[in-house]
């Protein structure tokens, strides 16, 4: 068996060490911001990576991050698992029952963020080649995964801005996360199609088959799976020491399920996320449990993903101004003008269906990992990932400000209603004889 060398071993223990040591500090100064961890974390990865480090210290760079070695081949393998784990806990953060709950103003909310957006994304990529330097034998696959990445809401970082808002709970907190909710099932969907048209699966099917499979496999796991799950759970939590017995056999059917789709065609982030839903979805898999699985992710895991983003791009180098804006204004107006007419069609007043644009119009973790996967794959070059990783950081940072704007401009609204409304009521008592 093949063992890492002695160099080998050194390189990635300090790789290790500098990646959660330095993600950990700037995600505590992000959050001293009133900002997500992560956008410190993608900054982390910028510093470290041929943006900064790589400029000012080339020697030091290429030999703390190899691109070649064992070393380098060992950090991807952790990666690999990151992202993995990225999406297992994304999926535990849906809630199918808030979503049937929200019934017809959610699938509006849903349906028009997500088709406006794929639909202005599609089209302008897909006529507008040039712009994006995309070859005509890409043109379909680069213009659907454009289409996607646009229409995507980022789920878990919609979740703490309504929290930290105190308004997850509200009418309308429920409805933007139900309509992100059905958003993110949607968007899988079609990403697992568009990863099948790239040609990265070793599993030779066509796109019906594919699409066949993953339909197949999301409706088998939330129906027989959530069964099955729901009888097991409960010995689980029962005979087995808590909470290792319960986390352990989460792990587990994360990987399983992850490999499972791996192996049909399907990238593996998609089994980890579709198995995270059966099993948020279950009563047996308490709130504790998930906490202590979010943690142990988050603080971890996931910092490794979002460093390693700035490890392999250079992102001074591949920043093109005119890409980034036209990318961020197309974007942003195409999303917040279709939740917003969603959520219109849906009965919400004009000023409460402009909040649940804005906050739909959140772009996070999920795009960063389509994004990645579609650089690796060869789909998109460097700018346009620094185009998305852009746009993805901005609407993080404006999100949290223009939703709460909206609030406090509809209270206002509320308050003037009533006084209005206090003052005819007077005057019609006074014309009374």
């Amino acid at each position: 068996m093949d063992k890492l060398a002695h160099h080998d071993i050194v390189v990635l223990f300090i790789q290790l060490s500098i990646i959660l040591a330095f993600s950990r500090l700037l995600g505590e100064i992000s959050r001293l911001f009133k900002q997500p961890a992560v956008v410190g974390e993608i900054l982390a990865g910028i510093i470290l990576g041929p943006t900064i480090l790589g400029a000012l210290s080339p020697d030091v760079f290429n030999w703390m991050f190899p691109f070649v070695g064992s070393s380098a081949v060992v950090l991807d393998g952790i990666i690999t698992v990151a992202v993995v784990l990225l999406l297992f806990i994304a999926g535990l953060e849906v809630d199918l029952h808030i979503v049937w709950q929200q019934g017809k103003q959610a699938l509006l909310v849903s349906m028009f963020s997500l088709v406006i957006p794929f639909a202005v994304g599609f089209g302008v990529s897909y006529y507008f080649p040039a712009f994006f330097g995309v070859s005509d034998d890409n043109l379909l696959v680069f213009s659907l995964f454009i289409g996607t990445v646009m229409g995507m809401t980022a789920l878990p970082v919609i979740a703490r801005i309504l929290m930290d808002l105190n308004i997850f709970r509200s009418s309308m907190g429920m409805l933007i996360i139900a309509s992100a909710m059905i958003v993110d099932l949607l968007c899988w969907l079609i990403f697992t199609v568009i990863l099948s048209m790239m040609g990265n699966s070793n599993y030779e099917s066509n796109v019906g088959q594919t699409i066949w499979l993953t339909v197949g496999f999301t409706v088998l796991m939330l129906t027989a799976g959530r069964w099955l799950l729901n009888k097991i759970l409960p010995w689980i939590n029962q005979k087995l020491a808590w909470p290792g017995g319960v986390l352990s056999l989460a792990l587990s059917l994360c990987f399983l399920a992850a490999a499972f789709t791996e192996y049909i065609g399907i990238h593996a982030i998609f089994g980890a996320f579709i198995i995270g839903v059966a099993l948020g979805d279950s009563e047996y898999f308490s709130e504790r449990a998930k906490e202590i699985v979010h943690q142990f992710i988050n603080n971890i895991f996931a910092p490794v993903f979002f460093v390693s983003i700035g490890l392999f791009v250079n992102v001074a180098s591949n920043f093109n101004p005119f890409m980034v804006i036209g990318f961020f204004v197309v974007a942003f107006l195409s999303k917040t003008v279709g939740a917003t007419i969603g959520a219109r069609l849906g009965g919400s007043n004009a000023i409460q269906s402009l909040a649940v644009g804005m906050g739909m119009n959140t772009h996070g973790t999920l795009e960063i990992i389509l994004g990645t996967l579609a650089l690796q794959g060869g789909l998109i070059n460097e700018e346009i990932f620094v185009a998305i990783l852009c746009t993805v950081v901005v609407t993080i940072l404006i999100s949290a400000p223009t939703v709460k704007y909206c609030i406090e401009l509809d209270k206002k609204r509320s308050r003037l209603g009533n006084f209005f409304s206090t003052i005819l009521q007077d005057k019609k008592k006074k014309s009374i004889p």
